[in-house]
């Protein structure tokens, strides 16, 4: 399959890497060349422009920033939406807002184009090893024509529903890392005045009920001050805020993800947003 992937940043460059191992040809587009180097000695081709790069392919995958971003690779002068072939999928991986989703959505269909929203969970990681959590928001029929594709990067693949619930889904993830990477943090705090051996208690209670992926995967990295980014703090920050507004347009008030956002931007006010989203563990050695 043809496909052409937008963003070949921490996420993408995995993702990328795993589409070309399945088979594909991969066209590919970053702001930055450099960015995109690992996966074009891997068999990537690169393009100079969204326009070039999206023409000819039969699936256009997005992997950005921010909504500002999506926006503009999506509806901007020579973007997607103008530049794609009739008949192409569109597919949004980046998280963001569901009503953009809807929007690129209903834009996208009066061109001749199908969309998808289909966010990840997974980290860099999953990313690299394929094992992505993918939740798809869009026609169905798009989504089980593209299901080699998503099969390529992850390993959980659920159809959410229409345009929109992909990124519902999303949102309700958030939410649950906001409550998880926040306790992982405050164990690890308690166990250093408490006199633990920090690794020994990670050990311990990883196997019991207390076990998820934050502690598996973000506990280690607390404890040996690892912030290296596997997922920016600036992002979840990003991803945190959309849950709190579509929270607030249902009526829903939501205290834990309040409390970790307000965390995460006090962190990010002090020049840590582009650490992981393990380093709220700073909050607590600053204590």
């Amino acid at each position: 399959m043809n496909i052409a992937f937008i963003g070949i940043g921490v996420m993408g460059r995995g993702m990328v890497a795993n589409l070309l191992k399945a088979g594909n040809d991969v066209q590919v587009y970053s702001r930055r060349r450099e960015s995109a180097q690992e996966v074009v000695a891997q068999g990537a081709v690169w393009h100079d422009s969204i326009k070039g790069c999206v023409r000819e392919a039969d699936v256009v995958i997005t992997m950005v920033g921010f909504p500002k971003d999506v926006e503009e690779v999506y509806f901007g002068q020579g973007g997607i939406i103008l530049s794609a072939k009739p008949g192409a999928t569109l597919i949004d991986m980046t998280t963001t807002s569901p009503k953009l989703a809807e929007r690129i959505y209903s834009v996208a269909k009066e061109k001749g184009l199908q969309a998808l929203d289909a966010p990840v969970s997974g980290g860099d990681t999953g990313a690299r090893n394929g094992t992505l959590a993918i939740m798809v928001g869009g026609d169905e029929d798009a989504f089980l024509r593209c299901a080699p594709v998503f099969e390529a990067m992850g390993k959980t693949i659920r159809y959410a529903g229409s345009a929109g619930k992909g990124q519902h889904t999303k949102m309700a993830n958030q939410i649950v890392i906001a409550g998880a990477v926040s306790g992982v943090a405050e164990a690890i705090a308690y166990a250093k005045a408490a006199g633990l051996d920090v690794h020994e208690m990670l050990g311990t209670i990883t196997g019991g009920a207390a076990g998820s992926w934050q502690l598996a995967n973000n506990g280690p990295k607390m404890a040996e001050g690892d912030y290296r980014p596997g997922f920016y703090i600036k992002h979840f920050i990003k991803d945190m805020s959309l849950a709190h507004e579509e929270a607030a347009d249902r009526g829903l008030s939501l205290p834990v993800l309040d409390t970790a956002l307000a965390a995460y931007r006090q962190l990010a006010d002090e020049g840590y947003g582009d650490e992981g989203t393990q380093a709220i563990i700073r909050k607590y050695d600053k204590e």
